[in-house]
This record gives structure tokens, C-alpha cells and sequence, in this order.
């Protein structure tokens, strides 16, 4: 049984050199029923261990979450 996701937003990120996840959050994304994004930062893997890659997530997160939140 395949369940339906539905949240209100969501952020998918993911490394360019991970394949397999690229096209499960791909997947997911096109299932997703909300306000959604899926970010790839190339040259990174899994971890995002590669120098400056995991800085990169952290600014990806930060301007979605300054864009999508409510600040009321």
C-alpha cells in the first residue's frame, strides 16, 4: 500500500553525486501535495562531507525558511 505524504512545506536536500537519493526525493517530491522544493548540491555526497558543501545546505535551509515561514 503506498501511503500519499501531505504536509504544508517541505525541503528536500540532496547531494549531486548521490544518484539513488536524487530520484527517491524526486519520487517523493512528485508526490507531495504542498509547497515543495527539492535542492541537488552538486559535487556533494550523502553527508555533504566535501569542503563547503555542508555550509551550502545551511544557506539552501536558511532562505527557504526566511521565504516560507510565517513571521507574524
Amino acid at each position: 500500500m503506498t501511503r500519499e505524504l501531505r504536509f504544508d512545506i517541505d525541503l528536500l536536500i540532496v547531494g549531486g553525486d548521490d544518484g539513488v537519493v536524487i530520484d527517491m526525493n524526486r519520487e517523493a517530491a512528485g508526490r507531495m501535495h504542498c509547497v515543495h522544493s527539492v535542492h541537488i548540491v552538486p559535487g556533494a555526497t550523502h553527508l555533504f562531507e566535501e569542503p563547503g558543501k555542508l555550509e551550502q545546505v545551511a544557506r539552501l535551509a536558511r532562505e527557504w525558511f526566511v521565504e516560507h515561514l510565517d513571521r507574524s
